[in-house]
């Protein structure tokens, strides 16, 4: 505790350890942020002689053995790997402010150096797995690997190895764009004026753990009864590479008793709360990466950059706001129709404040800092 009484911010470093101690990683940070214009630099210190690192990105759709026409469910999006020792000359020549500092903390034969990210690759998403088949994983996964060998030819051994689980995350814009709105006009067999049905959001963009306001006008001038409002946020998911799978799922929902008669207006505004504890074991449901000790959020909205290739995302996530007026035919509900509109909008973080490098350290150890549904770089003989 610090002198004027209040606890001090701690920046944690995650430590992960091979079996045969050949070689020590720290993290500097789990999450790294694509900001647009560029993303944050991986950065982290090693202890080892001698070792490379390798940073990858890969995309899984299903089991690791299973393997369909001959193609396996997983491909490397990205892998790039470098020699932290013998120093080959190109090592990383300005330290950040936490590399010196912790260099101070674990002694001189650290080895700091970092990795950056290509601006075209994914940032970290996973499908939720459903608790009766949690083999049917699909994901986009960044991991660094430690090790040591006295070649890269040479088979990477479990015991003289480090995996930690990273992911690659977006913030949300700093402009948002108008606001968001849609309008529908149903016409009615028997029925000379139409019903109309407008519905609005008061913000584009909204941040993970943010209550979502819509609201909705209608004026009904048709002789048909509004029986129910129901209105939910739904989440599409669209695996681009393999399949071209889309996974729509609703994450949050209010089926509202609200009647409107013929002739007559309504207006309301409706609050509806997506987030992952109300949906928390749902398949389908996609996420913003997750490690195995922690749990994660909803997966960000994908916003693609100008000339990125869709197939290189691996999955595109996307959220929109749906306001669907129940309304009864002639024989009741058997012959019903409805009246709905579709909203889109972005689900985001936002950008947090302050510098994390001026917290204290703290180190952990980062056994649970292992990629969600994948296996060790190789298995010993």
């Amino acid at each position: 505790m610090s002198a004027d009484g209040k606890n001090s911010k701690k920046h944690v470093v995650y430590k992960k350890v091979s079996r045969d101690k050949s070689v020590a990683a720290y993290l500097s940070k789990r999450d790294f942020v694509d900001h647009g214009s560029h993303i944050d630099p991986v950065v982290f210190t090693i202890i080892a002689s001698p070792v490379y690192c390798r940073l990858k990105c890969t995309f899984h759709y299903g089991p690791e053995d299973l393997e369909m026409i001959g193609q396996a469910f997983n491909r490397d999006l990205y892998v790039s790997t470098v020699q932290v020792y013998p120093q080959t000359g190109e090592e990383l020549k300005s330290l950040t402010k936490l590399q010196e500092r912790l260099m101070k903390k674990i002694g001189d034969e650290a080895l700091p150096f970092s990795f950056q990210f290509p601006n075209y690759l994914p940032c970290s998403v996973c499908l939720q797995p459903g608790a009766n088949e949690p083999d049917k994983y699909c994901s986009v996964n960044f991991e660094i690997i430690a090790f040591c060998v006295n070649n890269l030819e040479e088979k990477i051994h479990k015991r003289s190895s480090v995996r930690m689980a990273i992911r690659k995350v977006q913030y949300a814009p700093d402009h948002a764009g108008p606001l968001p709105s849609a309008h529908i006009s149903k016409h009615f067999l028997m029925s000379d004026q139409p019903l109309q049905l407008m519905a609005s959001l008061n913000k584009e963009i909204y941040y993970h753990g943010d209550p979502i306001s819509i609201n909705v006008q209608v004026t009904n001038n048709s002789s048909k009864h509004v029986k129910s409002i129901k209105v939910t946020v739904e989440q599409t998911t669209t695996v681009v590479l393999y399949s071209n799978d889309k996974y729509t799922e609703v994450v949050a929902e209010e089926d509202a008793n609200d009647q409107i008669a013929a002739g007559s207006t309504f207006s309301k505004t409706y609050v509806l709360l997506p987030t992952m504890a109300n949906n928390r074991g749902k398949h389908g449901i996609a996420l913003d990466g997750k490690t195995k000790l922690e749990d994660s959020n909803l997966a960000s909205s994908t916003i693609l950059k100008e000339g990125s290739d869709r197939e290189v995302q691996g999955m595109l996530v996307s959220y929109s706001m749906k306001v669907s007026l129940l309304i009864p035919g002639m024989l009741g509900d058997i012959s019903s129709s409805d009246a709905t509109v579709e909203i889109p909008f972005l689900l985001m973080h936002a950008k947090p404040g302050g510098n994390p490098e001026d917290d204290d350290i703290a180190i952990e150890e980062a056994g649970g800092l292992s990629p969600q549904g994948t296996v060790d770089v190789e298995d010993d003989e």
